[in-house]
């Protein structure tokens, strides 16, 4: 095969788990759509707040507390620049799913009369429709389903294909006047395939429905400007962006973050308080109660600024090789079942396969064995897999720190998976 041409192999030194070996074999990690590794710059950037300025932020006048404070917020600007949104749309949650839920969970608040005239305009009932894909992973999918069961509401969704993919005309079948909301993944974490956001969204406005985007699989691997896209809610992970577990953002237009109830209640996030009711602070501070995940914040600060010095339009064309790669290599094994796009069509950095007499926990495992770090199971989205007669597939997942190399690693032990097991 050709050598990949992007320039980012250099960065791999910066990345010290990357550095190990499993089984007696250098490790390939091709597991970076469900965690992926972190700088140094990133384990130090927490390090050292933790050993400095670790102390309650937005609640304390000492220096520390004033320090932490800062710091906290400028991680927060940095998010926002990073995805194109204001600073004030952007809501630290403990993860996406965490952040859909607080969606859903909120628009239910509305549909309970909470919210006063502002929320009135959220309100769901009978008759109201929500609407899915059956690509969805479940944290874009069982929130609605739980929304729906709440208010009364009926849940549709978009079929896909023999590939797993949806289509625009697909979607155009299911959404009526009656639809209030469509939920969908930026780029799907099983197919790779990346959705059409903008035609999405002007089908949604054209009956006056919301959005809500998965980015968990775009924000971290391709250049991202929320405002562009048009959507009105967003949802990503610090932890598939080099940055900690635990960590996640909601992104919602300011005017809609501002007129939504809170999802949850209690301390950092009011006005002023009684024993007969509260009022809440606006957006983003009434989506975070509690103490906040400081130190996280700060480290995810850290890794943004990695990928900004990165580039993300590098991050991206060094992934689409690798992935073109990933699937030539995958489509001349005989056996294997590719899932998603075909040839020649766009897709993420990302191959799921299914390997003919090999259960995909099994392929995993002969992978494992030869330090081959990939994702097996339904990858939270079991609807795809059954719709596809799966229980199961294979997933390698590449990321601005992979090479070619890894990739062949990888090809050439794939190519083995069924003499191994007899079949």
């Amino acid at each position: 095969m050709a050598p990949v041409t992007t320039p980012l192999a250099d960065l791999r030194a910066d990345f010290p788990l990357l550095d190990r070996s499993v089984n007696g074999h250098p490790l390939v990690y091709l597991d970076s759509a469900a965690t992926a590794q972190r700088p140094n710059v990133v384990l130090e950037a927490e390090q050292d707040f933790l050993e400095r300025r670790n102390a309650a932020v937005h609640r304390g006048a000492h220096t520390l507390a004033a320090e932490a404070t800062e710091e906290f917020e400028q991680a927060r600007e940095a998010v926002a620049r990073f995805v194109g949104a204001d600073v004030d749309e952007i809501a630290w949650q403990s993860g996406a799913t965490d952040a859909l839920n607080t969606i859903a969970f909120a628009l239910g608040a509305a549909s309970l009369g909470r919210g006063g005239e502002a929320a009135r305009r959220f309100a769901l009932g009978p008759g109201d429709e929500l609407v899915v894909t059956e690509a969805e992973h479940h944290a874009n999918l069982i929130p609605w389903q739980e929304l729906a069961a709440r208010t009364g509401a009926a849940l549709r969704y978009v079929p896909v294909d023999d590939d797993g993919l949806w289509t625009l005309d697909a979607l155009r079948a299911v959404v009526t006047e009656r639809t209030r909301l469509i939920a969908f993944a930026h780029v799907s974490n099983v197919t790779g395939f990346v959705a059409p956001v903008s035609e999405v969204v002007a089908l949604a406005a054209s009956v006056g429905a919301l959005t809500v985007l998965d980015a968990c699989q775009s924000a971290p691997h391709r250049p991202l400007d929320l405002h562009a896209l048009g959507v009105d809610f967003a949802a990503f992970s610090a932890h598939k962006m080099l940055g900690p577990n635990g960590l996640g953002v909601l992104y919602g237009r300011r005017e809609l973050l501002n007129a939504l109830p809170p999802a949850r209640t209690g301390g950092s996030m009011i006005t002023t308080v009684t024993m007969e009711g509260a009022e809440f602070l606006p957006a983003p501070q009434r989506f975070e109660a509690g103490t906040q995940p400081v130190s996280q914040a700060v480290a995810f600060g850290a890794a943004v600024g990695y990928l900004t010095d990165a580039g993300m339009a590098a991050v991206h064309a060094h992934e689409e090789e690798l992935a073109q790669r990933l699937y030539e290599g995958l489509s001349g094994i005989p056996g294997l079942r590719l899932i998603g796009p075909g040839a020649g069509v766009e897709r993420a950095g990302l191959v799921s396969f299914d390997v003919e007499g090999v259960h995909a926990h099994d392929a995993g495992q002969y992978l494992d064995d030869r330090g081959i770090a990939v994702r097996v199971g339904h990858h939270c989205a079991q609807p795809l897999h059954r719709r596809l007669s799966l229980t199961a597939s294979v997933r390698a997942s590449v990321y601005l720190y992979n090479t070619a190399d890894d990739v062949d690693a990888f090809l050439d032990a794939a190519e083995g998976i069924r003499a191994y097991f007899r079949v």
